[in-house]
């Protein structure tokens, strides 16, 4: 009739195993990326920073099949805040996460590169919503 109690009714304690720091995937020779870029709106050189790093994956063996810009301007929120990303999380705006996802499948690109630095955070969930592996510049130049 009555079910048995237990004596200790405090939640069981689930013990994680020792967090492993996950690295960038390596790029292999020939991979196809899409490169993306994120500027602040006071940044005039975005195109030739594009190019430059375009070049740079060039000379590491990774064929760049697309491009796709970031720019955060001064309507969103003043000066400040140009130079921080729209989100911790994924570094773009959820719309532009959208667009590298939809280039990255219309020219099958193996992988995301991304200019800036990305921390593992931002990797895993940048990986998760474009459906290739996203991967900082640093990363290509570092592995070679």
């Amino acid at each position: 009739m009555h079910q048995d109690r237990r004596r200790d009714r405090r939640p069981v304690r689930h013990v994680r195993p020792a967090t492993v720091r996950h690295q960038a995937p390596a790029i292999a020779e020939g991979t196809e990326v899409v490169l993306v870029g994120y500027f602040s709106g006071k940044q005039k050189d975005f195109a030739a920073l594009m190019d430059t790093a375009a070049q740079q994956a060039t000379k590491h063996g990774v064929h760049v099949v697309g491009r796709i810009v970031q720019r955060r301007g001064v309507s969103d929120g003043g000066a400040r805040k140009m130079a921080l990303p729209y989100s911790s999380r994924t570094l773009l705006s959820y719309g532009k996460v959208r667009e590298v996802a939809a280039l990255c499948e219309q020219t099958h690109a193996d992988a995301a590169l991304f200019l800036s630095t990305l921390t593992a955070r931002q990797r895993h969930a940048l990986t998760g919503m474009l459906g290739c592996p996203a991967v900082s510049l640093s990363d290509v130049m570092a592995a070679s």
